[in-house]
């Protein structure tokens, strides 16, 4: 009775344009079986024809050299900017600064600090690189305050952000531990290492910070559009 069943099924499958592939795979019958019970179910020579353009293999290796046509896309245009950005001069160096501090810096000027928070280590390396070269802020002088999730390991955290930043533990102050699990949060790919605040306490420091940007600021208010 099911063997008959199995038998309706496939025809009534092969009428909507299945190929013999895909109805093994609903049916989990033998392709020797499909072909006794559908021989006289051919398919339209137009529906072949898109069967064969729209194989899951064919589909797959057009993904594969749509991802590699994108890597190598991608990687020229990493050369090229890599060629126009690098190496930066003094002034490029402070302008990047401004412009990150701009974006992702306290701006309060009730605050007497400049401060940056981010997960990302690479931009917490460029603020530090800015702090030391562009405003010649002792690394001895940065402190570091971590926010993490309660579920995570305090000490295993700290170790990482100070081998990564070459900040000795002794610069950081009590972490911040939030009362939500890092487990329970969508990172979509992101970092899963807490974020990093950085912060230097020099007043002079964030007046003259905070005056460049409104320097920058008030070019671009002024300006028609």
């Amino acid at each position: 009775m099911a063997r008959f069943k199995d038998h309706e099924k496939a025809i009534i499958l092969r009428k909507q344009g299945m190929s013999y592939s895909q109805i093994k795979k609903i049916l989990k019958v033998s392709k020797s079986t499909l072909s006794t019970w559908l021989k006289d179910y051919s398919l339209p020579e137009e529906r072949v024809r898109q069967l064969r353009d729209w194989s899951e293999q064919r589909i797959e290796r057009c993904r594969k050299t749509k991802r590699r046509k994108k890597e190598k896309r991608l990687e020229g245009f990493y050369q090229e900017q890599k060629k126009l950005i690098l190496p930066l001069n003094k002034r490029e160096l402070y302008l990047a600064g401004l412009f990150l501090y701009w974006g992702e810096g306290s701006k309060s000027r009730m605050n007497s600090s400049l401060s940056i928070s981010n997960t990302d280590p690479a931009v917490i390396k460029f603020f530090i690189s800015w702090l030391t070269k562009s405003l010649f802020v002792p690394k001895k002088k940065i402190k570091i305050l971590l926010h993490l999730y309660k579920d995570m390991d305090v000490k295993e955290e700290i170790k990482f952000w100070s081998d990564i930043l070459k900040i000795p533990p002794q610069q950081f102050y009590k972490p911040y531990i939030k009362k939500s699990l890092l487990k329970s949060i969508n990172h979509k790919g992101g970092f899963g290492h807490g974020t990093c605040n950085i912060r230097i306490g020099n007043a002079r420091l964030s007046e003259k910070t905070l005056m460049a940007l409104k320097v920058i600021s008030d070019k671009y208010n002024k300006m028609r559009t």
